[in-house]
Formats: structure tokens, C-alpha cells, sequence
């Protein structure tokens, strides 16, 4: 069985600056019938004026991480990083005991779009840190590549959750798999395209969830790009 989430059922935030769309309750905006699934508690899809962005302000106890889809996003922290991340890239923060950080749009000109990640840790009290997934040139032609993971396997970003997320880049016509093991639940995010969902269609900024083990089947209709997350 696949759950829809509709991109225009999201709650919604438009500050001028920032536009933004809430998948799960978020800030002002609170569903009961929308709290998270399994440990993803926070996507927000984002878009950011130029010369705009979120001030420094704090994180504890979450791991959060931010992927840009067009434009580009500044990010600064009290670890003391600091990075432009361009479309495609992603970093990871585990804001443990305690981070600051601030997200910004560098460019005077070009908005930043770029879906902003909340996902509970397996446990509370972690020692801060950053770790990021950039892709790579054997990464441009692949359907499903692992970005992020417990393990940090195949170059993939570092998560302290048993959680795993692949980005998903389907040209219209082509098909990706995935096994869901028994007792995990997959969600599937549309960041672009049009694709079928074990059958089931979705489109730019809808979200999917399933918790029936077996083998998952995406296939694209126009030109697709995705976030998979595979939750314990």
C-alpha cells in the first residue's frame, strides 16, 4: 500500500525572503495527521531571494541535513565550517549536545532552492558534527545512488540513525528498484518529473510512503529527480 502526500496539501510559509513548503508539521504550521514517518520528522521544500537567508541560530539532538536543487547555499556553523553547496551536493549535520549555524543565498542575482532534512538520532547527547555527500562524475548517468547511510559506505554522508537515502535521477522511460526489508518503511520525496511509485503516480513536490516489505518499482514519465529514505 502507498500513502500519498500531495505537494499543494503541504502547510505553506511565504516570509517574502523565504517560500517554503511543510511536508510534516512544522514551526506555525501543525497537522496531527502529519507529525513525521518513522524517525523523518522535517522536509521542508525551500526556496531562498537572493541575498537572503537564516541568521545563526541553534540545533540540538537532531540530524539535519540540506539538499540544493538549484542555486547555490552557504552554509556556516560553530564547528567552525563553513561551505558553498552547489545543486546535487548535500551536507549532514548531527547537532548532538548543541550547533549554531546559519544558511544563506550567496548570490546577489539567482535565487537557492533546496529541500531542508530533519531526522531524529538513535540517541540523544552526540558530540556535534558535519559530514557531506558530493557527487561524483560516475554518479551523473546513475538512477540510484546511496547519499547518505549509517555507515558512510559507498562515499555516502554519515547519519546516526538506521536510516539510508539514495537520490533517485530518472530520464523519462527509466525504471529504478528498490528491496524494502521486512519491518522498515520507505518515503519517497519529489524534488522533479513525474514518476509511478509501485504504479501509484506522483509529481514535482509530492510525497510517498509505503510500510509493505518487498521490491519497490520507480519508474519515470518525464525527466525525475527524488530523494528515497529506507527507515528502520
Amino acid at each position: 500500500m502507498v500513502r500519498i502526500r500531495k505537494a499543494a496539501e503541504r502547510g505553506r510559509a511565504d516570509h517574502g525572503w523565504l517560500s517554503s513548503r511543510h511536508t510534516f508539521s512544522f514551526a506555525d504550521y501543525h497537522d496531527p495527521a502529519h507529525m513525521g514517518f518513522r524517525s523523518l520528522r522535517v522536509i521542508n521544500d525551500d526556496q531562498v531571494a537572493p541575498g537572503q537567508g537564516f541568521g545563526a541560530h541553534p540545533h540540538r539532538d537532531m540530524e539535519i541535513f540540506s539538499y540544493v536543487l538549484a542555486g547555490a547555499l552557504e552554509h556556516r556553523d560553530s564547528l567552525g565550517n563553513g561551505r558553498v553547496l552547489r545543486p546535487g551536493q548535500i551536507q549532514l549535520m548531527s547537532a548532538g549536545t548543541g550547533v549554531t549555524h546559519s544558511e544563506f543565498n550567496p548570490s546577489p542575482a539567482e535565487p537557492t532552492h533546496f529541500l531542508q532534512v530533519w531526522i531524529l538520532p538513535n540517541r540523544r547527547g552526540l558530540v556535534p558534527s558535519c559530514t557531506e555527500w558530493h557527487p561524483q562524475p560516475e554518479h551523473a548517468q546513475a538512477a540510484k545512488v546511496l547519499v547518505i547511510s549509517p555507515d558512510g559506505r559507498e562515499g555516502s554522508a554519515v547519519i546516526h540513525q538506521d536510516a539510508e537515502v539514495y537520490r533517485l535521477k530518472l530520464p523519462a522511460g527509466q525504471s529504478a528498484r528498490h528491496e524494502l526489508r521486512p519491518g522498515r518503511g520507505a518515503w519517497l520525496q519529489m524534488a522533479d518529473g513525474v514518476l509511478t511509485f509501485n504504479g501509484v503516480a506522483l509529481a514535482t513536490g509530492d510525497g510517498a510512503s509505503t510500510e509493505t516489505s518487498g521490491m519497490l518499482t520507480l519508474t519515470a514519465q518525464a525527466d525525475t529527480e527524488a530523494l528515497l529514505f529506507d527507515l528502520n
